[in-house]
């Protein structure tokens, strides 16, 4: 609804206006009337309304000191302005100040009705106007702020990227001065748990809050974006303001661990490029920033992470000789204690070595969790592994970087023991059940192994393994529980009962029932019956 005042110094002329306008089918309302100008101009500022009806003379203050007086408040306020004959000069003069429109006395209805509608499809045609602008800026905005983060993402992924002063300032809305450019990254760990999407959406968006409140105080330019658990940043400042800005950053990660309160065990770390004076360098800068992060595994979380050491002794030792030696004869026995010994193998390499970087170590993981996985049978090998690594991407510490990998070589090895089981189990089940079905015909080894789609001697060999006995002995225990059920139950004939069970012999039957249950078949009868 269009919010409407009306100004008059004549009562009746207020009840006027308000009676002869169909406010509900123009689409507004009388939020207020008015009988001099102070009152007047005090109800617009209260009740900011989109239209003014005004008498062109009133007391206290004039119309036209009325209409001077609200346009420089509310250039958007459309004014009608009733007039006599008498004082048409004036309603001339007020139509310079920017007056929609005016009405002679006296006023009728249609003229009424006309003069608002035209005054309120001009306000629905500006207020689209408007809302269409907004809507072209917000898009403009979202596709500097998708350039911004794709920008961000080639360095950090180090993809060839053309940087100049030109085009931060023209293609990404960086403002640019000379004086260094500087790289940094801020990482979001949540261990071993599971982050949910929600949390670090929330943890992430206050991280970057924090970040631009500081840095657009401190930088002449600066660029933020997130992926994933990362927030990266470019900034550009001047080169007497190196140590402030080192420490505005320390201060950000400050504030920003003081938010991880609320979200349990999720911890963040900093790492910071090294300061260059061209844009073109950037791209060093965001690599040196990234491959510090690692250095959190060693120096742990919570810090500002600069100065990347030289490496160490680790690469030359022959440890991951022993691994493949280790874990290779842990998958041939599926043992998953051998495949934790392999991995604390690692560990306690790793241990002994002085002045290890994070970067060594956690490649040391992924290149274990490589050989590893070239010697199972694995389904979905490729998810596994981007999950393996997403979940490395999260630890924190050694300690969790090793569990990692323990706990995917143990998933891996109980999957295998699995289907060795089901291997195994399946086809003994699928005989048993043949057995069950087909006791009563001359069934054979060779039969049933065809059944079950193994050879004859594997599913000998096999059932023999599974059961403890072979597959003769296990067809007569069958045979024989039937018998004896048949025997207990119903008045059958032994002979009848020999040919229901698979015997074709009645002596061989008997022969068999005896030496298997102790008693023949008719004393059995007697005894159970």
């Amino acid at each position: 609804m269009l919010k409407v005042v009306i100004a008059d110094d004549e009562e009746r002329i207020c009840r006027l206006i308000e009676a002869l306008a169909d406010w509900r089918a123009l689409s507004m309302e009388v939020v207020g009337t008015a009988h001099n100008g102070l009152e007047a101009c005090e109800m617009v500022e209260k009740t900011c309304p989109d239209i003014l009806i005004t008498d062109i003379r009133m007391p206290g203050c004039s119309g036209l000191e009325l209409i001077e007086k609200v346009k420089k408040s509310a250039e958007q306020l459309e004014i009608i302005i009733i007039s006599g004959y008498a004082h048409f000069e004036y309603a001339q003069q007020a139509i310079k100040f920017g007056v929609g429109d005016y009405l002679l006395k006296p006023i009728s209805k249609a003229e009424l009705t006309a003069t608002l509608e035209k005054l309120r499809d001009r306000i629905l045609q500006r207020q689209a106007s408007e809302q269409d602008r907004q809507e072209l800026k917000r898009k403009a905005e979202l596709d500097v702020r998708r350039l911004r983060e794709e920008l961000l993402e080639a360095l950090f992924l180090q993809k060839d990227t053309e940087l100049s002063a030109q085009t931060l300032q023209e293609i990404y809305g960086m403002q640019v001065q000379p004086g260094l450019f500087q790289a940094f990254c801020l990482k979001l760990d949540c261990g071993l748990q599971e982050p949910g999407e929600g949390q670090t959406a929330v943890l992430l968006g206050k991280a970057r809050e924090i970040l631009e409140r500081v840095l657009k105080e401190k930088c002449a330019g600066f660029l933020l974006g997130v992926r994933g658990f990362w927030c990266l940043g470019i900034l550009n400042y001047e080169k007497a303001r190196q140590e402030e800005i080192r420490r505005a950053l320390k201060d950000c990660l400050s504030q920003i661990e003081m938010q991880k309160s609320l979200f349990g065990s999720a911890s963040f770390s900093m790492s910071l490029g090294r300061a260059v004076r061209q844009p073109e360098q950037l791209a060093a800068s965001m690599k040196e920033a990234a491959e510090l992060m690692q250095e959190r595994i060693v120096k742990g979380t919570g810090r500002v992470l600069e100065h990347m050491g030289g490496p160490s002794a680790l690469k030359s030792s022959n440890v991951m000789e022993r691994y493949l030696r280790e874990i290779t004869q842990a998958v041939e026995l599926l043992s998953v204690e051998r495949a934790d010994a392999a991995a604390e193998l690692l560990k306690a390499e790793v241990r002994g070595t002085k002045d290890v970087r994070g970067c060594e170590i956690a490649e040391l993981v992924s290149s274990a969790c490589d050989i590893f996985s070239a010697h199972v049978q694995m389904q979905e090998r490729s998810q596994k592994m981007e999950k393996f690594r997403q979940r490395c991407g999260q630890c924190r510490n050694m300690e969790e970087l090793f569990a990692c990998l323990q706990d995917f070589q143990r998933q891996e090895i109980e999957a295998m023991l699995r289907k060795r089981e089901n291997d195994t189990v399946r086809p003994i089940r699928i005989a048993k059940e043949y057995i069950q079905n087909h006791y009563s015909e001359p069934i054979t080894l060779e039969e049933v192994s065809s059944a079950v789609g193994l050879s004859t001697a594997y599913f000998s060999t096999l059932f023999k393994k599974t059961e403890g006995g072979g597959f003769a002995k296990y067809l007569i225990q069958v045979r024989m529980e039937q018998a004896k059920s048949l025997l207990r139950e119903t008045n059958t004939p032994v002979a009848e009962i020999c040919r229901q069970v698979g015997y074709n012999d009645i002596k061989h039957f008997t022969h068999t029932f005896e030496k298997m249950v102790g008693v023949k078949p008719a004393t059995y009868r007697k005894l159970y019956g």
